[in-house]
């Protein structure tokens, strides 16, 4: 590997937070909590809005079912520590994200926005650990700590009349850049550049969906674009754990599958 290579990510952040840091303080917009949703049913409000973060919830439950038991697996065990965070915070989104959608204001939006980021810190540290063969849980404490600090960041900025997301908006969009590019510095399979490119794509979808709330709402009429961002989220940090699971599960398939009379040393090499 070329020497310069190594050092991309750490540029690339550079030039993000320089970027960040020149821009200047970027406030929420003052109709942030103007969602499209604004249906009630089974007597709970913003009924699409909240129910559609169910999903993530479910996803973690899954991951978790299907990761846990299998940290220990050598295509997984690097990068547990941010992954099981990445789980966690997911699990922790749809929670925090329900319970802000029933009446949107900053103080619920806390607890919406704290857990995604603790999701992000997750995710990159578990791909990093991953790729480079490291472990990852010191990585992950740093990134929990930056999370919490990036969304405690917003919040008391604000409420001194001078809310700022950088740090936030940051922690979110560095998955996306960095992840591929590890992913390709470190020559990963085709299979897991695939997934993640994939799933990373939906979240960009996902994203531009919640910058158009009201756009898509009157378009499509049975959805909003928040709505459909959840949806979209869902369906991406899905395909990153289904990425995973099928790692941990496609050596134990490959012995299930193998002849009863194998030779032993065959069955050796599944074990």
């Amino acid at each position: 590997m070329r020497f310069p290579y190594r050092h991309l990510p750490v540029v690339v952040t550079a030039l993000l937070a320089a970027a960040a840091l020149l821009h200047g303080p970027i406030a929420q917009p003052e109709s942030y909590h103007h969602f499209a949703d604004q249906k009630v049913a089974f007597g709970i409000p913003h009924f699409a809005d909240v129910i559609s973060n169910l999903g993530f919830a479910a996803v973690a439950v899954w991951g978790w079912i299907k990761l846990a038991p299998a940290r220990r697996h050598p295509d997984i065990q690097s990068g547990w520590a941010g992954y099981s965070l990445f789980l966690i915070g997911l699990f922790l989104t749809g929670l925090g994200s329900s319970w802000y959608h029933l009446a949107p204001d900053n103080a619920g939006l806390v607890w919406d926005r704290l857990p995604i980021a603790v999701a992000c810190g997750g995710l990159l540290a578990g791909v990093r650990g991953d790729v480079r063969h490291e472990e990852s849980r010191e990585p992950a404490a740093w990134l929990a700590l930056v999370a919490i600090v990036s969304v405690g960041w917003w919040y008391f900025t604000d409420l001194s009349g001078r809310g700022d997301l950088r740090p936030y908006l940051l922690l979110q969009g560095l998955p996306i850049l960095l992840i591929p590019l590890w992913q390709w510095i470190y020559r990963q399979p085709a299979s897991d550049r695939l997934a993640f490119g994939a799933a990373l794509t939906i979240y960009v979808g996902a994203k531009f969906a919640e910058l158009n709330d009201h756009e898509i709402a009157a378009t499509l009429g049975v959805a909003t674009g928040h709505t459909l961002k959840h949806l979209l989220a869902t369906g991406a940090a899905a395909l990153i754990v289904g990425r995973l699971a099928n790692r941990v599960q496609a050596p134990l398939k490959a012995c299930a599958d193998a002849i009863p009379p194998a030779p032993p040393s065959a069955m050796n090499a599944c074990r």
